[in-house]
């Protein structure tokens, strides 16, 4: 069952990355992004896409060590 988690965090990560690259303009994503550009101002897309991706590799690896 915790092979399960580590994959829906993979898929949560691939969501940011999808949203971060297109600058989705989707309610949660537009929430998520006003409250990280306090912190990194212009470059918040580019934040998402790199959290996207490490959430991406960190759950695979999760969930392959659960296997």
């Amino acid at each position: 069952m915790d092979a399960v988690w580590g994959f829906v965090v993979a898929a949560i990560g691939g969501l940011f990355m999808l949203c971060g690259r297109t600058q989705s303009t989707s309610g949660i994503y537009r929430l998520l992004a006003a409250r990280a550009q306090i912190l990194w101002g212009d470059r918040v897309h580019a934040f998402f896409r790199f959290a996207g991706l490490l959430m991406i590799v960190f759950g695979v690896v999760f969930a392959l060590l659960r296997i």
